[in-house]
């Protein structure tokens, strides 16, 4: 089994929630101060921070031995919508929500995929929310493992849900529990909103993985710099780069002329 941490936050109210549920349900007891650990999960552990997660950027020196960090969120979005979401980290531009400036997260498309292919198994209990990936985007970017955020979104009243908190729960052990694997193909995503549904659908319905991915609104910070940090930036080899051809308005072709110079086959969606 490969050891994860899984991070939640006494400053975040579905984290906290997602925290109660394995602590009284899952059987994690206390360690120390801020780690949890239960003997069903032997290869999981619970941190519990005091922090805003977006600048949790002391866990590599908490925790160097584990291989993937996996934080629990609230999200929030002006549209209020019931949401669950799952992303990478990464700034292409300023960074304003922690994280460094102008540096992508390392991904893990391995545990992004199969996270929101476990995510949508369950979505007959969670009828009235949009199960979604989100571009990457907001700190920690500089962890030296890869990190992976999963969130409840977009209101109190989601992020203290139980049914939701319990489907958050049960996508995540389900994906802990397996050995963990790499996809067939890995890519890059370019273009589209910030909740790209065909990218959603490239994850559920075929064998690739995605690293990190840009929305079209942060194109225009592309340049070789950072197409290197999203090309680099992952745990498993990226081969391709599979981009939105009606979601990358004015900076398309620039952005293409760029990619040809990469190696990376692209992929039109």
């Amino acid at each position: 089994m490969g050891f994860y941490t899984v991070v939640c936050s006494t400053e975040d109210t579905a984290s906290v929630n997602v925290a109660n549920l394995l602590i009284n349900k899952h059987g994690f007891t206390k360690v120390n101060d801020y780690s949890f650990r239960s003997k069903d999960y032997s290869y999981m552990q619970l941190h519990l921070t005091n922090k805003i997660l977006l600048y949790a950027d002391e866990m590599d020196e908490i925790y160097p031995e584990t291989g993937c960090f996996i934080f629990v969120s609230q999200h929030k979005s002006a549209s209020n919508i019931p949401t669950l979401t799952c992303h990478t980290t990464g700034n292409f531009n300023e960074n304003i929500y922690g994280g460094k400036f102008r540096e992508i997260g390392i991904c893990n498309p391995w545990v992004l995929k199969q996270y929101l292919l476990e995510l949508n198994r369950e979505r007959d209990n969670v009828p009235h929310y949009d199960i979604t990936l989100e571009a990457s985007h907001h700190g920690p970017t500089s962890l030296k493992k890869p990190t992976v955020f999963i969130e409840i979104g977009s209101t109190d009243r989601e992020w203290s849900d139980e049914v939701a908190v319990e489907t958050l729960c049960k996508a995540l052990l389900k994906v802990i529990s397996q050995k963990p694997n790499k996809c067939e193909k890995v890519a890059i995503a370019l273009g589209g909103n910030h909740y790209p549904s065909k990218f959603n659908r490239i994850l559920l319905e075929s064998e690739f993985g995605l690293a990190s991915i840009v929305a079209r609104h942060n194109l225009r910070h592309l340049d070789r710099t950072m197409i290197s940090e999203m090309k680099f930036k992952s745990t498993e080899k990226v081969s391709y780069a599979i981009y939105d051809s009606k979601g990358m308005g004015i900076e398309k072709n620039r952005v293409l002329r760029l990619l040809e110079d990469t190696g990376l086959e692209l992929i039109r969606v």
